[in-house]
């Protein structure tokens, strides 16, 4: 079915991703929005389906489906709808949630539910079987979200700064820059990963270890440092080679992750920096601090 012209300029955004890891919650997020949300759809559906949104009398501006594993029998049929979407629609996105193994487990555990294709066997070789099934989604999403640390309200936080309803500024490449600690892995969502653990380490100097890289005494500390000058400079003149080419390449998100030790300090302070110079170069920027809140930790 060929779609109408007047369809193929909404705004559709398809939501994947890991039972789990959050793709109720998205989908809420996302009506919550004034979008018209869609859940478990069978692909073969999705055509006319809106073709039947943009009936007389229907006439739906932002459409959000959700595709997940209930429907495992159809992922092939499901990957050729998407890429059909993708060539037909102007404003086509697929967004995806994931997750850590070990937090897909622990919520599974918590609310005591099945996992889909679990099947008889335990809950890790169900998430193992829907890695392997979603992989293809995964490796085709416009942007990926790493529901692992994130709260309810920071899952919803980052969607409406991800999709403001605000025009967009330039090119509409929105870049998510997150601090994190190695301590507690990396960013399941990072295009980008630096690594700033070779600056001096505030968590040892007197007065600083219960602070965080959001207080000025540390903030000072660490843009004090030669290095620490050095480090941003080389980064712009990296920035200004790589955001122009995924501009050209027709990205609409990129995360860019620095981490150190423990994700409290080095790490805030330069991904402080790091949004500002983003900023300031015209693009949509947002920062988010995984592990700021964490204990303090023996680094």
């Amino acid at each position: 079915m060929t779609l109408p012209r007047r369809i193929r300029d909404v705004d559709l955004i398809v939501i994947s991703g890991m039972s789990g890891a959050g793709r109720s919650e998205a989908a809420r997020a996302f009506e919550d929005r004034g979008w018209f949300v869609i859940d478990n759809l069978p692909p073969a559906l999705i055509t006319k389906m809106l073709a039947l949104a943009f009936s007389p009398g229907n006439d739906f501006k932002r459409i959000a489906l959700v595709i997940d594993a209930r429907g495992g029998t159809f992922f092939d049929e499901a990957a050729a709808a998407l890429e059909k979407l993708r060539r037909d629609l102007s404003n086509f996105r697929l967004v995806f949630l994931d997750a850590s193994d070990d937090s897909l487990v622990r919520r599974f555990d918590a609310t005591r539910r099945k996992h889909p294709l679990a099947l008889g066997d335990r809950v890790i070789v169900g998430i193992q079987r829907e890695r392997d099934l979603m992989s293809r989604f995964r490796d085709g999403a416009d942007l990926i979200i790493d529901t692992s640390d994130l709260t309810v309200r920071e899952l919803r936080t980052k969607i409406a700064a991800s999709f403001s309803e605000e025009p967009s500024v330039g090119s509409g490449l929105t870049v998510t820059v997150v601090s994190f600690g190695y301590k507690f892995g990396l960013p399941l969502d990072a295009d980008i990963v630096l690594d700033c653990r070779f600056l001096p380490n505030p968590h040892w100097v007197e007065g600083l270890r219960e602070l965080t890289g959001l207080d000025e005494p540390v903030r000072k500390y660490v843009l004090d440092q030669p290095q620490t000058t050095d480090f941003l400079k080389r980064t712009r003149d990296l920035f200004d080679v790589l955001l122009p080419g995924y501009q050209a390449e027709g990205r609409h998100y990129l995360t860019v992750a620095i981490g150190c030790t423990g994700g409290r300090h080095r790490s805030v302070v330069l991904a402080q920096e790091l949004h500002d110079v983003i900023g300031d170069s015209g693009l949509n920027a947002q920062v988010i601090h995984r592990d700021v809140e964490r204990a303090p930790v023996i680094q």
